[in-house]
This record gives C-alpha cells, sequence and structure tokens, in this order.
C-alpha cells in the first residue's frame, strides 16, 4: 500500500486533511511530564497558585448555586454566553480602560479557545499572521494548525518595536502578501515578561490602522500587576480595530476554562456562529460558577493578594538568578508570571533541558517561542507557582547545570547535545500557558 494512502504505524495517514499534517507536538514535551513529580522544581509552566484562592467559601458558593440554579448551570445555553457573566466581564474589563455592552462579549471555553475561534474566521492558508518575537507558544500552535505564516517582530524592553512593525508591514505589503492580524500579548508579556509603554500602545495601533491591519489582544495577565494600577488596554484606544481577549485562568481559577472575545458586532457575530459549530454553547455550570464567584465574593481583593503573592516570588526568583547565576541576564517584569532568561553565550536550552531533568529541575526553552525555532540562548522561568523557597532551591540546581555547561562550552567550543540514554519519562505534560 502507497505511505500516502496509510502506513503500518497509522492506516488513516492519507485521510488526514492537509493542516493535520503541520500539526505537532514539542520536541521537548515528554520532558515536562517529569514537572508533575514532587522532587522537581517546575520552573516551567505558567499554573496559578490555587491554594491562594478561599477554597471554602468557594466551595460554599457553588454548593448553593447548584441547590438554587442546578437545573439551568447543568443544560445547555447560550452560544454567546450567559448575559449575567457578560455583565460582569464588562465591569472587569473597565479597570483597564475598555467600554463594553455585554452585546459586545462572547463567552468561550478559555480564551484558548477565544484564539481557536479567531483564528478560524479570519485566516485561509497561507495568510500571514504577525506576532511578537517571542510568543505565546499556544498561539504558534493554533496558528500552525490552520496553516497560517507567521512572521515575528522583535521585542525590546519596552514591548513590540513600533519601527520593526511598519517595516515589516511595508514589506510584507510589497511582496503582495495578506496580513491578516497582528497578535500581541501587550501587558507582562509571556514569555518575555516585558510590557508596551503606554507611548507605544498608541503608535502599534496607528501603524496597524493604515495598513488595514486588525489587533488582537491577548490580556490574561493585566490585572497582575505588581507595583501600578492597570495599564489601560489597547482595545480602550481603539474598539473597532481591536479584538480584546481575555480569561478568568489567571485572577480566578483555570479549571473551570472560561475566556473570553469582546469584538465589534459584524465580528461578534461571527465569532458567536463559529463557537456554535464547535461546542454548541459554552458550559453554563463553569460560567454561572464564576459569575457567582464575581458577585458574591471580594474578587478585587483576591486579585489585590496575587499580585503581592506573585510580587514575593518574582523577588525571589530574581535575587535567586543574581546569587546564582550571575553570569546571564534577565528582565524584572512588573507583573505576570514570567522571567526571561538569556544564557551565557554558547549555551543552548533546548540541549541542556535533559540534564536539567536530571538535576530536578525544569524550564521552558526559548525555542518553543520562535515559529522557526530560534531562541536557543533563552529560557523562559516561571515563578507563579512553586514557593519561594522551592524556588531558590529550583535556581541553585540549575545554576549547577549552567555552569557545568558552560565548562563543557570552554573545552569543547559547544553545548553537549541531548543525551539519547537520558531518564526515560512517561505521562502527560503539565500546562505551559
Amino acid at each position: 500500500m502507497p505511505e500516502t494512502a496509510g502506513n503500518r504505524l497509522d492506516p488513516w495517514f492519507g485521510s488526514y486533511a492537509a493542516r493535520a499534517h503541520g500539526m505537532r507536538a514539542s520536541e521537548i514535551r515528554a520532558l515536562f511530564a517529569v514537572a508533575n513529580r514532587p522532587e522537581v522544581v517546575s520552573l516551567a509552566g505558567g499554573m496559578p497558585y490555587l491554594e491562594g484562592l478561599p477554597l471554602e467559601v468557594i466551595a460554599e458558593t457553588m454548593q448553593r448555586l447548584i441547590a438554587t440554579k442546578g437545573t439551568t448551570a447543568l443544560q445547555y445555553g447560550s452560544g454567546q454566553g450567559e448575559e449575567s457573566l457578560r455583565e460582569h466581564i464588562t465591569q472587569v474589563v473597565a479597570l483597564e480602560g475598555v467600554t463594553a455592552h455585554p452585546d459586545d462579549v462572547v463567552v468561550t471555553t478559555g480564551s484558548q479557545s477565544a484564539l481557536d475561534l479567531v483564528t478560524r474566521i479570519f485566516v485561509d492558508p497561507g495568510d500571514v499572521v504577525l506576532t511578537e518575537a517571542p510568543s505565546y507558544v499556544g498561539a504558534l500552535g493554533v496558528f500552525r494548525s490552520y496553516q497560517a505564516d507567521v512572521v515575528q517582530v522583535p521585542l525590546d524592553a519596552d514591548g513590540l518595536v513600533p519601527a520593526e512593525l511598519e517595516a515589516t508591514l511595508t514589506r510584507l505589503t510589497a511582496e503582495g502578501r495578506r496580513v491578516k492580524f497582528l497578535y500581541t500579548v501587550p501587558t507582562f508579556q509571556n514569555p518575555a515578561g516585558v510590557t508596551l509603554t503606554t507611548e507605544r500602545r498608541p503608535q502599534v495601533l496607528e501603524i496597524c490602522r493604515r495598513h488595514g491591519v486588525l489587533v488582537v489582544e491577548d490580556n490574561p495577565y493585566g490585572l497582575l500587576g505588581f507595583d501600578d494600577e492597570p495599564l489601560p488596554a489597547l482595545r480602550s484606544y481603539d474598539p473597532e480595530g481591536v479584538l480584546y481577549l481575555g480569561s478568568f485562568s489567571k485572577t480566578f481559577a483555570p479549571g473551570y476554562r472560561v475566556g473570553f472575545v469582546i469584538a465589534p458586532h459584524a465580528v461578534r457575530d461571527k465569532l458567536v456562529l463559529a463557537s456554535e459549530s464547535a461546542v454548541l454553547s459554552p458550559a453554563n455550570a463553569s460560567q454561572l460558577a464564576v459569575a457567582t464567584y464575581l458577585e458574591t465574593c471580594d474578587w478585587k481583593a483576591q486579585i489585590k493578594d496575587y499580585r503581592e503573592m506573585y510580587r514575593d516570588r518574582r523577588d525571589a526568583l530574581v535575587a535567586a538568578l543574581a546569587e546564582h547565576l550571575p553570569a546571564a541576564t534577565w528582565n524584572v517584569p512588573r507583573g505576570g508570571f514570567f522571567v526571561w532568561v538569556r544564557l551565557p553565550d554558547g549555551l543552548d536550552a533546548r540541549a541542556m533541558l535533559p540534564r536539567a531533568v536530571t538535576a530536578r529541575v525544569a524550564y521552558v526553552p526559548g525555542t518553543a517561542f520562535y515559529y522557526d525555532g530560534s531562541g536557543a540562548d533563552h529560557m523562559r522561568l516561571s515563578f507563579c507557582f512553586p514557593t519561594p523557597e522551592r524556588i531558590r532551591e529550583g535556581v541553585r540546581r540549575l545554576a549547577g547545570v549552567v555552569n557545568s555547561e558552560a565548562e563543557l562550552v570552554q573545552i569543547f567550543g559547544t553545548s553537549a547535545q541531548p543525551d539519547p540514554d537520558a531518564e526515560d519519562v512517561e505521562g502527560p505534560a503539565p500546562d505551559l500557558a
């Protein structure tokens, strides 16, 4: 039988759609399974620290919800989402200067689903999607699955560089290529931790407006700043030119899988149709749980507690890097979950990962965040989940690995490649959001 019609490993190989052949797991996916082991300090996944929630109060609230509204919570719902939740969402985003009506909101199964729906209704195979360099690994996977051509635009310490964006759009226009949208995480960016300055925000929007390019603003961390009031969201400057993606995964609980899109009405209608074709309706029980939490709990005080806790953990990570890894360089984020570390010259974060796992510490190599696989000289360290004590121990272990690799580079002139006899790892990979 010809390989195109099937093969011994997969008899349906020849039946897949062309876009399925472009889907692939990370090369280092299996290694992340060890991050679930208690002996490993995981500086990899962007998992919120849920023990900080008032779990007993939430449990009582959810019990009352099922007792009083169980027949509604456990039934099918609207494709656009529960109206009471959409009303609460408009109040949440108002903290970032976004003025919205509940009709502007489409509730989704997490913001990852929102990104998938946006890409589905806008992108044809071969269309260009612009992202930051580096960019969120989950977004790159979505764009790849829809056969987009991803072009990445450089960041610096102040976020996306407007001059680079202008030059990229001008070049692509001259080449006759269709740019559908710019995907950006402007506030406490994943993975780099940088924030687009208030001076650059209108500049980026004006450049996109002139070139007729939609902006997709992904903002899961916007309320988790450590020192200042929330920055104005990009959508607050240009409601017609920006789709705003939000989530309750970082400010409440990721297990409920509740996200949302705020969009102009014509785009909203397309998103609702796309959502209905995918899931019929987002889960009513999850939506009502989040709406009840926002209505009955002091969620603003909870966010304040999160900000203080994550600031302490950032400080622990930065101090540990200064003590144990002074040869590396890193940013000091003003919010969010991540520190972006540049390794000493000659080191390869992806090649080094198996030895870090052996030393019982995990991180995400920078290659995960570049569409072309570059970025091996960087790693993303997450400070949201481990305690400050565990963070310090994780960095101490990581420093031992980095220093050993640096010695190899001095001797052999290159970072060692992954050991094919390294420990075999099985099990599910943790969240890398």
